[in-house]
């Protein structure tokens, strides 16, 4: 009997071994290794890092470089050249792909078409100012008569822009009847629209001065 309780020990014994190798074999089988962080693994993929250039000379060097042939910065030189004059060409003809945030959209649209179609006392501020300031460096003695012109002007033109965003907005409320951007906002882009040279204005004008919109 004391035998075979032996045994039983004996093998108890070993069937303890035997898990325990079991789950020290388990352990080894596992990556063994913390788990490298993201800018590590990054960093080994791309390869070693140059090191930092240690003289002027040597980082214009570098620079020179990584910019490439003469050829290369040329044809990179074109495309850019070539992706403006489409944008600002888009932006003339009013497509909405290449317009300001600002000019996007039918009702931005309609309110050119409106400005546009209008021969605005406004617009001939700029003009007006170069003569009048012109005329007061030719002639002091009438730098006081320049200077009264220019405020009667400005009253002029203040009355216009309040008239202007009035009428804008009206405009817009009817044909837009669920428009959001409208009040003192809409009217100000009138304003600034009425106040440039025709010929400067971007989205160029559709329409002509006196044409029916």
């Amino acid at each position: 009997m004391k035998l075979l309780r032996r045994g039983g020990s004996d093998d108890s014994d070993r069937s303890t071994e035997t898990e325990s190798s079991t789950e020290t074999a388990t352990v080894s089988l596992g990556k063994g290794r913390p788990t490298p962080k993201r800018k590590d693994a990054e960093a080994r993929r791309r390869g070693p890092v140059a090191p930092a250039p240690r003289t002027a000379k040597e980082a214009r060097a570098r620079k020179r470089a990584n910019r490439g042939s003469k050829a290369d910065r040329k044809a990179a030189s074109n495309q850019r050249r070539e992706a403006a004059q489409i944008r600002r060409a888009g932006m003339a003809a009013g497509d909405d792909k290449y317009l300001l945030p600002r000019d996007k959209g039918p009702v931005k649209a309609f309110v050119r078409d409106i400005i546009d179609a209008r021969r605005n006392l406004v617009g001939m501020f700029m003009p007006l100012a170069l003569v009048l300031i012109a005329t007061m460096f030719i002639s002091p003695v009438l730098s006081s008569i320049v200077t009264l012109a220019m405020l009667i002007m400005m009253l002029f033109m203040l009355g216009e822009g309040f008239y202007l965003g009035k009428m804008v907005n009206r405009r817009v409320r009817e044909r837009f009847p669920d428009a959001t951007d409208t009040g003192f906002k809409l009217g100000w882009y009138a304003f600034t629209r009425a106040s440039q040279i025709k010929k400067m204005r971007l989205p160029k004008p559709r329409v002509k001065p006196g044409d029916a919109v």
